[in-house]
């Protein structure tokens, strides 16, 4: 599993549509609105670090409204979420 966030900068009239659509897209787990040098803040868990590459090349680089984009690779997860999926499964 390969977990990442996903810093986003939008036009300023694009950050509601922007935040709603990455909400909706299946390797976006959550999607944020925040304050600060960045609009929305996406956390990414996909399997392989391909699908990471064409979410971010071919789905996100091309939304309108995105101007700008950098990744976080998280090289450990110490997430609630992260390990309650692990005992969902039977590990």
């Amino acid at each position: 599993m390969v977990n990442a966030i996903i810093l986003i900068k939008c036009a300023r009239n694009q950050i509601a549509p922007v935040a709603e659509t990455l909400a909706g897209m299946e390797e976006i787990a959550e999607a944020y609105s925040v304050a600060g040098s960045y609009d929305v803040v996406a956390i990414v868990r996909v399997a392989h670090n391909d699908d990471l590459a064409r979410l971010v090349t071919q789905k996100m680089n091309t939304l309108d409204g995105v101007t700008a984009t950098e990744t976080l690779f998280a090289f450990k997860a110490y997430s609630r979420h992260d390990l309650d999926s692990l005992f969902s499964v039977g590990m």
